[in-house]
């Protein structure tokens, strides 16, 4: 007997047993439309902590989800205060010259930037679950509140008009963000990626700090717009009302501020340092314009602030009139870029110091707090990262580290604003600059261009689109660039051609796997995304062109005569999907090409036993668990061997 011969009777002996494709159990509609509610609204599932408890439980149980302080308030210690009235303190320091400068960013009365400093985060100490998120305005949400508005409301002009329409905006903000916490609907803001994000915040810091160049030049006429052009323009027409006074002031405070950011940096501990720089900057110039009557030589200050606490602005709401759109708009587009940085912010340092933060519970938070906000004369307000940055440095246990910097800028509020009327404005340019500066993330940005270039693009536009079209501008083009992409993907599924790895039963990617070999007679392709009415056009013109190709490539000896379509990554199918495979069938048996299905999911498999049951186009010897089984049976097919049925299973013999 030969080598051939003794194979073959090999072969014979050998039994391999080719396992069924079955559908998942069935399941009634009502009971799939609770589970894909749940896993889209409730992937946390929040209320798995009540099941099987008492009633009483259930009370204290939602209580203290609704409000995050009854849950560690009842521990908290007098130690526990320690660390947080020191980071109370220190946050203090910088959220003072922050408010104020911010408040100008925005073209607001800077004292509405303390304001927005007392209040709200009073209301994130009841409400929010972050140890660390420290609350007040920031820059991004300032620039894109002030630029937005200010196009159709002059603050100088206008001023009680356009303070009405920035609480308004802060209503609308708060009450859009309060809303997704509240549907669970954040995955909305996972539309701001990454990319885009990095791109926005380094272009919004740029033109933040070109803005900053009125108060660093000491112009005194400078330009409304918010692009680069019209600002440098704006800059080199007005030489003549450039102040060497103020330049100088400015570079010396300047200087003296990224030198104490430097310092934090290089070395973490001391945080203080940079932490405190601002006021430091803010007590030596208001004394050195006070000794030198600064006002009387160029340089302009700040002038005298209105004293006392929050006065309420539920009266200054305008949900009326011609500016609606505005507001709303202006709500909807700061409420995003906050609420993004915040709940960012929250999470980075909930990570660093291991502890959960709730991304719902965080909108809620919030939102409820630029609700609150907007009645007690604040504008938008969010977790700041430099003011949660130094919060955490400076040992911060709780949220009474934000209770503490309240309580500190009440005080502020009450007694020392007249301290403040010499402040020169060049200082609170500085400070702006000094901030911003660390939201140009060049190391980023270089890692996103190793990685995806296509991401690189989004960043870019992005970038460019804030510095030569406007904030919102820039945001928008990348926001579709962004869901272009995210379209392309959906209608141009990736399918690659699949290849035996020699000695083993493993089919791989035949460009990724170079020893890889296609099986004689087949055409074996993975499809790596749902299938829906989006792409079944492309999907169908693609697999044809494959067999097409193969066609023309293979041996006259031998011809295509299965291709076989793997679906372990098609996780969802519809109706448009399942006509995909009905089309190819039929054009595949003109060719005379048999259509074979491998590892089809769950919902896949269930539609296709759906539609099969009334008309019987896939049978159940084109259906296989795996390439592997889907091959070895169909060679022996094509050898003349006929499978044979046992149990249930298919058994190659």
């Amino acid at each position: 007997m030969d080598t051939n011969e003794v194979h073959h009777s090999h072969c014979l002996e050998m039994t391999m047993e080719v396992h069924q494709v079955l559908p998942p159990p069935h399941k009634t509609t009502l009971h799939k439309l609770k589970t894909r509610l749940k896993e889209t609204f409730f992937p946390d599932d929040p209320l798995r902590q009540f099941k099987g408890q008492p009633l009483k439980t259930k009370l204290i149980l939602a209580a203290q989800y609704l409000f995050p302080i009854l849950q560690w308030g009842p521990k908290y210690t007098f130690s526990l205060f320690k660390s947080d009235l020191v980071a109370g303190l220190t946050i203090a320091s910088l959220a003072i010259p922050q408010g104020i400068s911010y408040a100008k960013l925005a073209n607001l009365p800077p004292i509405v930037g303390l304001y927005s400093s007392f209040v709200p985060p009073l209301v994130y100490a009841v409400l929010g679950s972050s140890r660390d998120l420290a609350v007040g305005p920031v820059s991004i949400a300032s620039l894109v509140l002030g630029s937005m508005l200010r196009q159709e409301v002059s603050p100088t002009a206008d001023p009680v008009l356009f303070l009405q329409l920035a609480f308004t905006s802060t209503f609308f903000a708060g009450l859009f963000q309060a809303s997704l916490g509240i549907l669970r609907l954040g995955f909305i803001i996972d539309f701001l990626s990454k990319a885009i994000l990095i791109g926005f915040m380094a272009g919004a810091a740029i033109i933040v700090s070109l803005q900053q160049l009125k108060s660093l030049l000491g112009i005194t006429h400078f330009t409304n717009q918010m692009g680069l052009i019209p600002v440098m323009t704006s800059v080199f027409n007005n030489i003549h009302e450039w102040s060497w006074q103020t330049i100088l002031m400015g570079i010396c405070f300047l200087v003296l501020l990224l030198l104490a950011r430097h310092v934090s940096i290089k070395k973490p501990k001391l945080f203080w340092v940079s932490a405190g720089a601002p006021l430091l900057c803010v007590i030596i110039s208001t004394l050195l314009v006070f000794a030198i009557k600064g006002q009387n030589h160029g340089i302009s200050v700040i002038g005298k602030l209105q004293q006392g606490i929050n006065p309420p602005s539920w009266n200054m709401l305008r949900f009326h009139g011609s500016h609606l759109g505005l507001v709303m708009k202006t709500g909807l587009i700061t409420g995003i870029l906050s609420l993004t940085e915040g709940i960012a912010v929250g999470r980075t340092f909930a990570a660093l110091k291991n502890y959960k933060v709730d991304g719902n519970k965080e909108m809620m938070a919030i939102g409820f707090m630029n609700v609150v906000g907007s009645s007690t004369s604040c504008y938008v307000t969010t977790g700041a990262f430099s003011r949660s940055a130094v919060n955490n440095n400076a040992g911060a246990k709780t949220a009474v580290s934000n209770v503490v910097m309240s309580v500190t800028v009440m005080v502020t509020l009450l007694f020392l604003m007249p301290l403040f009327q010499y402040t020169p404005n060049v200082v609170l340019g500085a400070i702006i600059v000094t901030a911003v500066i660390g939201l140009i993330d060049l190391p980023a940005a270089y890692n996103i261009w190793k990685i995806d270039k296509f991401d690189f693009l989004v960043m870019l536009s992005a970038f460019m689109g804030v510095l030569f079209i406007s904030v919102q501008g820039g945001l928008a083009l990348a926001v579709g660039l962004s869901t272009f992409k995210i379209l392309m993907q959906i209608t141009r599924p990736k399918t690659v051609m699949l290849g035996k790895i020699p000695g083993t039963d493993i089919y791989r990617n035949l460009h990724q796997y170079k020893e890889a070999v296609r099986v004689p007679g087949f055409l074996i392709l993975s499809i790596e995304a749902p299938i829906n009415f989006a792409n079944i056009t492309y999907l169908n013109e693609r697999t044809l062109r494959w067999v097409e190709e193969e066609e023309d490539n293979i041996k006259e000896q031998s011809s295509l005569r299965f291709l076989i379509l793997e679906m372990s990554a098609v996780s969802a199918i519809d109706t448009s999907g399942i006509s995909l495979f009905k089309e190819l069938k039929t054009n595949l048996e003109k060719k005379g090409v048999e259509l074979v299905l491998v590892n089809p999911l769950a919902e896949v498999i269930e539609k296709l036993k759906k539609v099969d049951e009334a008309t019987d186009f896939m049978h159940a010897d084109s259906l296989f668990l795996t390439v592997g089984e889907a091959v070895a049976s169909l060679s022996s097919t094509m050898k003349g061997q006929s499978p044979t049925f046992l149990g249930g299973a298919h058994t190659v013999v």
